[in-house]
């Protein structure tokens, strides 16, 4: 994942089709959208831009920012690719100086979103695509799921080719602590202290899996190395010099391996965590009006077909571009066990529990 990238789109010059999905003129919207969201669209133009804070990376960010913009010109996008910490750092920070920089926040970092929610940083919008979206996918209309996305393996297909592969967390565990010397030095995963997405992850595991910090044991002893995010360790597995990593964002690998016959993936079929990237509009936006278009197509059947098509699975499951919520469960053997936008998510990240989890992080790494 690329951090801190920063590209401007300038608007398209005419209006694409967008099929069923969100587009400028107010006659072509889908039913359920207000009689007046025409002016909405005209006031977002006025405004002229809407600033974007993400940890969705440019291959994946910029087909929903070209596709928002041939549905409606006139709004230049200001996309920010700062990471989960980044992006909630730079929020927290432009918060205290009063001085909000950005209209929407689109991350991975599930709990860190909360925390803004919680904090009073994230504006309550019901957007129209509201109703489309599954229970767990919207909380309060202020906090959007915006993909689903599964936590899985990625692996070296050549260097684990004399291996049985892991298909369940069990097996995984069994794995490592039956070719704990064979492994040395071959495994990754994230890194809970540098990746919001890493943290999310762990500790949801931590909260829902009793094996949890079995597994962390296990991959300590085999000096298993952590990475900052899944685009390292993507260089890791191809090059060989690692040869699985677990825990990875799977939509990710599942990506790669079909762009890179060397690669596999697996989705543990006994249970696999999916996470969402998640979407809120700032409180005190610059751009209020164009916050919310964005939104809405972020949300509607054209913007998702448009993530969908570069590996990001639709929430929606009318979505036929790429995968979405129902391939998804089909591929986890019917065991995707998205998480939900909800206050639980805001546990982990209690100073005291958060402290807790990573001294029992840092025992089970070191054995």
């Amino acid at each position: 994942m690329m951090n801190r990238r920063q590209f401007v789109l300038a608007s398209a010059a005419s209006v694409g089709a967008l099929g069923s999905g969100l587009s400028v003129r107010a006659q072509e919207l889908p039913a359920g959208y207000p009689a007046d969201y025409k002016a909405v669209v005209e006031k977002a133009r006025s405004e002229g831009a809407v600033s974007i804070y993400t940890s969705t990376d440019d291959v994946q960010g910029r087909p929903i920012v070209e596709a928002f913009q041939k549905a409606f010109p006139g709004i230049r996008v200001d996309y920010n690719d700062l990471g989960t910490n980044g992006a909630y750092n730079r929020i927290i920070s432009e918060a205290a100086a009063r001085q909000v920089g950005s209209d929407i926040v689109w991350t991975s970092a599930m709990d860190l979103q909360m925390v803004l929610v919680q904090k009073g940083l994230a504006e309550a919008y019901k957007s129209p695509e509201a109703g489309r979206l599954p229970g767990w996918g919207n909380f309060s209309d202020t906090l959007y799921g915006t993909t689903v996305e599964p936590v899985g393996i990625l692996y070296n297909k050549a260097q684990l080719a004399s291996f049985k592969l892991p298909k369940t967390r069990p097996e995984l565990l069994a794995f490592m602590r039956d070719n704990k010397d064979a492994l040395k030095g071959k495994l990754a995963t994230f890194d809970p202290e540098k990746s919001g997405s890493g943290f999310l992850f762990f500790s949801n595991d931590a909260k829902t899996m009793p094996d949890t910090f079995d597994l962390v044991r296990a991959f300590g002893a085999t000096e298993g190395k952590t990475y900052g995010s899944s685009g390292a360790m993507r260089e890791k597995i191809v090059s060989g010099e690692h040869w699985l990593a677990f825990n990875i964002i799977a939509s990710y690998a599942i990506e790669w391996a079909a762009k890179n016959p060397a690669l596999g993936y697996i989705l543990t079929s006994d249970h696999t965590a999916a996470f969402s990237r998640v979407a809120n509009i700032s409180k005190g936006a610059p751009h209020p009006n164009a916050a919310r278009v964005f939104l809405d197509f972020l949300l509607a059947n054209s913007g998702q077909s448009a993530l969908a098509s570069v590996g990001a699975p639709s929430i929606r499951t009318d979505v036929t571009s790429g995968l979405n919520l129902t391939k998804l469960t089909e591929m986890a053997g019917g065991n995707l066990k998205p998480i939900p936008i909800t206050t639980a998510l805001l546990e982990a990240t209690e100073p005291k529990n958060r402290a807790d989890f990573f001294r029992r992080w840092k025992e089970a790494l070191r054995g």
